[in-house]
């Protein structure tokens, strides 16, 4: 079931759970079909007929529309699917307030006036977290929204089998793509430092139930036909992991060739540096577009839903058994919850992560709930903040 919200078009997360482990294998007749009045370009691109429907009738052919490959500083990169052009926006998009309107980000779909962006369509869903940035200061929470990529089919969530295995950070990762409505598959890279993977495939399956995971080898080329099966023509996948995980080795593996850079992780502190700054749209030999995107250091989640429940069916399941129905698991008496860990049936760190990701989700629904005169103050925080930095570069006198 598709529900509307605002400007995005999000997926229900039950039809997400439905949807895990069961990429499209449709042929390409098949996924043609009904695609008559769309242009050939458009469809390379991952624009289908379910999409066109979402759309006002006569658009497709009235406006001329693409697709967003890149995000430069302050040009896009964008493809109709017969040319790549850079464009620029508008300046009713360039110019709107912080947190109104949709601005392009890699994966949208936007309508093209005279070469510049003049709008963007709606998204079907879209990957975002809290803009980074927050820490050593008085608020950690994030106050702004940063779209990484938009119209998925899939998200990877790369995590690299060396020192950037962490089941903690995973579980975040989940949660996060869930709460964008989009439809996670779990790679676990550089599976030949181990002589095999297979313990490391069933402790990621423990806590994430229903969730395909595939552990590949971009040195060896093992693995990677399982992640074809996602990549069929036209659909659209977004790598998501921290930096030295390896997911620019996966893009070249996956293309056939060096398409992105590439360096070593650090042998001493076991961390990969930003070789990849930029978020760009790869169009695959197979048909298939993957989008790669810089390491994430900060996990920081935005969109408020029910992702936590879905990250972690098995303690939203023995809560509705809780005494009460306002239960936190904490102390309070009749608690099921705490009677699993005490059992032996949850361990304790994942009870503990799924509170710490609970309590970020609460304190965000509270700040979004914001008062008129709360988002005037936050405004006119922004500009003074950017007189400031005008006057120290000298663009405006003291």
């Amino acid at each position: 079931m598709d529900i509307i919200i605002g400007k995005t078009i999000k997926k229900d997360l039950s039809s997400l759970k439905q949807l895990a482990g069961k990429p499209t294998t449709t042929d390409s007749h098949n996924q043609n079909q009904g695609m008559g009045s769309l242009p050939n370009g458009l469809a390379a691109m991952g624009f289908d007929a379910e999409y066109e429907n979402t759309l006002p009738p006569g658009l497709v052919t009235e406006q001329k529309i693409a697709r967003v490959t890149g995000v430069r500083k302050n040009l896009f990169l964008v493809n109709d699917g017969h040319e790549e052009i850079s464009a620029a926006t508008l300046g009713k998009l360039r110019h709107q307030a912080p947190g109104t309107g949709i601005f392009p980000a890699t994966g949208d779909w936007v309508v093209l006036d005279n070469g510049r962006i003049a709008s963007v369509l709606p998204r079907k869903n879209a990957l975002s977290r809290g803009a980074s940035g927050r820490q050593g200061k008085k608020e950690t929470a994030a106050v702004q929204n940063q779209v990484i990529a938009a119209n998925l089919d899939w998200v990877f969530i790369v995590c690299g089998l060396d020192r950037d295995f962490n089941i903690r950070r995973i579980e975040r990762y989940l949660t996060l793509v869930y709460n964008c409505g989009c439809a996670p598959v779990v790679v676990l890279g550089k599976s030949d430092l181990h002589d095999s993977p297979a313990p490391f495939v069933r402790e990621v399956e423990a806590v994430c139930f229903g969730v395909p995971v595939h552990p590949v080898s971009a040195i060896e080329k093992t693995g990677t036909c399982a992640l074809s099966a996602y990549l069929a023509p036209g659909k659209t996948v977004a790598l998501l992991g921290s930096s030295g995980a390896g997911k620019s080795s996966l893009v070249n593996c996956l293309a056939g060739q060096e398409i992105q850079a590439t360096r070593e992780v650090s042998a001493h502190v076991g961390k990969g540096v930003h070789t990849t700054t930029t978020r760009d749209l790869i169009c695959l030999p197979g048909g298939g577009l993957l989008i790669d995107n810089p390491g994430i250091r900060e996990i920081a989640f935005w969109d408020v839903a029910e992702a936590a429940d879905s990250a972690f069916p098995e303690i939203d399941t023995w809560a509705n058994c809780c005494r009460f129905s306002d239960c936190t698991h904490t102390g309070e008496p009749g608690c099921r919850v705490r009677e699993a860990c005490l059992k032996g049936e949850l361990e304790q760190e994942r009870l503990d992560s799924y509170l710490k990701q609970m309590r970020e989700l609460d304190y965000l629904a509270q700040r979004q709930h914001k008062s008129a005169d709360r988002v005037e103050k936050e405004r006119w925080k922004g500009v003074t903040q950017k007189i400031k930095q005008m006057k120290r570069h000298g663009k405006i006198p003291r």
